[in-house]
């Protein structure tokens, strides 16, 4: 736990002969609810007997296992063979720049107001969510505040999909965002 706290980047170190194991999905669990940057290093690839689509099947169980970080790169590594491990660091370094990243509010808002333009944003009872604005409140994890009409419309899949579109435009590989919803009436 005190090594999470302190870090900026949590490489997760999964066997690769075991698989997810039930203490690997708690400690990303921990990682992703503290908004930390995240690298999962699947490690011992040295010893699984491969064919050609070997990383895909793994890549599919982690994903299924910690669906909850999309966001998480997957790297395959041998620590004793020393394979691909030279390019873990390049990973951290973008995972660190990616949880610090800002962006302005005007851009934020454009990509926004595109992605309900594409998609029209739910309705209820004749009544349709409205965004009026977003803007970024802090960084480690980034985090975004949306002003709404009415924060009840804001169905999960419609923010995963706001989430998704500003993951389109700026990356953030690695890192958690969040939403704060903020309730503002029409004037």
């Amino acid at each position: 736990m005190t090594a999470i706290e302190r870090s900026d980047v949590v490489v997760l170190m999964i066997d690769a002969t075991e698989g997810v194991a039930e203490q690997d999905a708690k400690i990303a669990g921990i990682a992703h609810d503290r908004g930390k940057g995240i690298i999962i290093a699947v490690n011992k690839w040295d010893a699984i007997e491969k064919d050609n689509s070997s990383i895909k099947k793994h890549t599919e169980r982690v994903r299924q296992v910690l669906s909850f970080m999309p966001y998480a790169e997957i790297i395959f590594i041998s620590a004793k063979s020393g394979q691909r491990v030279n390019k873990l660091f390049p990973m951290i370094d973008t995972a660190i720049a990616n949880n610090s990243m800002r962006i302005t509010t005007g851009v934020l808002n454009e990509i926004v107001t595109e992605a309900t333009a594409m998609q029209q944003p739910p309705s209820d009872k004749g009544k349709r969510l409205r965004i009026y604005y977003v803007t970024q409140a802090s960084v480690k994890p980034p985090t975004f505040v949306l002003f709404v009409n009415d924060r009840s419309l804001l169905h999960f899949s419609y923010q995963r999909y706001i989430e998704n579109r500003i993951r389109d435009a700026f990356g953030f590989t690695g890192t958690p965002i969040r939403f704060i919803i903020r309730e503002r009436k029409e004037d």
